[in-house]
């Protein structure tokens, strides 16, 4: 395979979502994972036509839905440092529970999803 340029921060494959309100997506992105904003555009009816958060080291990429894109929701899966604490934080910005705090091989996880229908596996290594 041969090799890929990739501009400085950011990765190889990003989810891109499609969102009924991506201003409402970006701030749940940092209340509740201290997402940071990378990048935000705006159409002239002042909706985003494009924006960017990073949490830690990868970018999720996003828009408002319209008429030409519906919305495109998904599942995330994020490690944190604190799996139970950004679980309450989820859950006070209007996330519901989908699975709660559990001990799997692969960490201390749950489930939320957010209030524009995206799936949250949030987890810590343990």
């Amino acid at each position: 395979m041969p090799a890929v340029k990739i501009p400085s921060g950011y990765q190889q494959v990003m989810p891109y979502l499609i969102v009924k309100d991506a201003q409402q997506f970006m701030d749940f992105t940092k209340q509740v994972f201290e997402a940071t904003e990378k990048h935000i555009s705006h159409k002239e009816d002042g909706t985003i036509a494009h924006a960017e958060v990073q949490i830690g080291e990868s970018t999720i990429m996003f828009a408002n839905s319209t008429d030409q894109f519906g919305e495109q929701t998904a599942g995330l899966f994020v490690y944190v440092a604190d799996a139970e604490e950004v679980y309450k934080k989820a859950l006070e910005a209007g996330a519901e529970s989908v699975m709660g705090m559990s001990d799997q091989p692969y960490g201390r996880t749950c489930g939320v999803k957010d209030p524009l229908g995206n799936t949250w596996w949030v987890t810590t290594d343990v």
